[in-house]
């Protein structure tokens, strides 16, 4: 039966079925696996072992009776930015010390109720903010992947979701996306990660980073993995006024594999002066597969690229200073009183002791740019070019069907990255962000090994709630790959 952490979310679906293995051997097995290399890859802040096992034997009580959901019986790992029932929610922050909702969150519950088997909550960058899982309160994450022996970082966001996929401690996971949250640390991890179309997953019960922002979506091991994943998480949410009131069709019956006659749309501005050699030749590579798969390459431009860094870092910090006012000491988590005992006192501890670096630099920016006086020059005019951006993808897609991109500038770097900035960690996200300022769908897959014997990761970008077509470019381009490079660090 080989190692059971090695199946694939479709192959543990379908033996399952078969009865080849039990949910609790499952579950069981990635369990056992976490609690004994958590401390190498610090990948989760809570482990549901409890929880784990008594799902999983309800399970295996509904296979028995040939019942059950879409991935009755599969083990999933939680990003802790989603809310779980009596379970501890953190968002990483040392502000929301002790937080254990009364609610589950809208996708979590669409997890549960599709036979889903919660193994725990997973690490993350403070309030999602950051491209390294670096700012966690619980400290930092550790990818499977090394350099020379070092470890390097997952990627952020969703690192500790990423990690845990590839390093088979979860099949799947669950993530978030704001400007490349998932997308980036896929690509840093060797794993398939997809953004939906902003407002194809409700945001219900997802502690908010930045909201016209913010879209959750699954990190799995393959494109296959990652439609089976959204045919149990999208469809309208009347608790989610973003959520879209479209149909929701079959993404695993998506995947033919045949691409011929399909325009894909390769943007001139995606590749900048001084880029890496290894990023464009693999970037080539792609091209020429999806030309051999027959489909047709065209040059597209959308030139208000150049400006979706600043203005995402206009846009997010602006939605972070607004959503992040509602942690005071007051109703939740952390409270540390001030000497004279005020309200005001309280409010200024309990933020100074709770939020780290990061995320009060964030704070302080949106909230200068939000300011009077300053809100017509940044923010208003940040929101201007934001529709500019998602014009240009409009125009392009008249042409193309999809667009094939990079999607992170390099390879994951170690701990040792000492930025001169902070608008060098940022820069993880240029090829990400304007897909997500124009709230479009993109998926990273898998696209090739560097020198270093790193993944690097493509990016497939569709129209706004085509995931169908995204994720069918997605399979005919990892069929044709073939990846199956493995992480030096995985345990057994």
């Amino acid at each position: 039966m080989g190692n059971l952490r090695e199946f694939t979310l479709a192959e543990m679906r379908d033996g399952l079925r078969a009865k080849k293995f039990s949910a609790v051997e499952l579950a069981t097995a990635h369990v056992d696996a976490i609690e004994k290399t958590n401390a190498q890859y610090n990948a989760f802040i809570t482990i549901t072992r409890d929880k784990a096992l008594e799902m999983a034997k309800a399970s295996d009580a509904k296979l028995a009776n040939g019942q059950g959901g879409l991935i009755e019986g599969v083990p999933v790992g939680v990003k802790d930015l989603f809310c779980t029932k009596d379970v501890l929610t953190t968002a990483a922050s040392h502000i929301l010390d002790g937080f254990k909702p009364q609610y589950e969150s809208t996708i979590t519950t669409k997890c549960w109720d599709q036979g889903g088997v919660m193994l725990g909550k997973l690490n993350l960058d403070e309030f999602a903010m950051g491209s390294g899982n670096l700012t966690s309160y619980y400290g930092t994450v550790k990818s499977p992947w090394q350099k020379d022996g070092k470890a390097l970082v997952p990627g952020g966001s969703s690192g500790g979701s990423a990690a845990a996929v590839a390093a088979n401690l979860a099949p799947v996971a669950l993530g978030t996306d704001t400007g490349g949250s998932i997308r980036q640390p896929a690509a840093f991890c060797g794993i398939v990660g997809i953004k939906p179309t902003y407002g194809r997953c409700s945001r219900w019960g997802v502690v908010a980073f930045a909201s016209s922002l913010d879209q959750a979506g699954p990190l799995t091991r393959t494109v296959r993995d990652s439609a089976i994943m959204l045919n149990v998480m999208c469809g309208h949410d009347a608790k989610d006024s973003t959520s879209a009131p479209v149909e929701t069709p079959d993404f695993e019956k998506a995947l033919t594999g045949n691409i011929k006659g399909k325009k894909i749309g390769i943007p001139k501005e995606y590749r900048p002066d001084g880029i890496n050699p290894e990023i464009l030749a693999m970037w080539d590579k792609g091209i020429k597969l999806l030309k051999d798969a027959g489909a047709e390459i065209i040059d597209i431009t959308l030139p208000h690229t150049k400006y979706a860094l600043a203005t995402y870092y206009i846009v997010a910090p602006a939605e972070c200073s607004s959503n992040l006012a509602r942690y005071d000491g007051v109703k939740y988590g952390l409270r540390v009183m001030g000497e004279d005992g005020s309200l005001t006192s309280m409010y200024e501890k309990t933020r100074a002791a709770g939020f780290g670096a990061e995320v009060k630099r964030r704070i302080m920016i949106g909230t200068y740019v939000l300011s009077a006086g300053y809100y017509d020059a940044y923010y208003k005019k940040a929101q201007r070019v934001r529709w500019l951006i998602a014009d240009d993808f409009n125009k392009a897609f008249e042409k193309v069907d999809a667009i094939l991109t990079p999607t992170a500038p390099s390879a994951a770097f170690g701990f040792d990255y000492k930025p001169t900035n902070p608008v060098e960690m940022y820069l993880n996200d240029v090829f990400t962000v304007p897909t997500s300022l124009a709230g479009l769908p993109g998926i990273s897959i898998p696209g090739a090994i560097n020198k270093d014997g790193l993944p690097l990761g493509l990016q497939i970008i569709g129209k706004a709630f085509d995931e169908a077509t995204v994720l069918n470019v997605a399979y005919a381009l990892e069929t044709a790959i073939g990846f199956n490079a493995k992480p030096q660090g995985v345990a057994a």
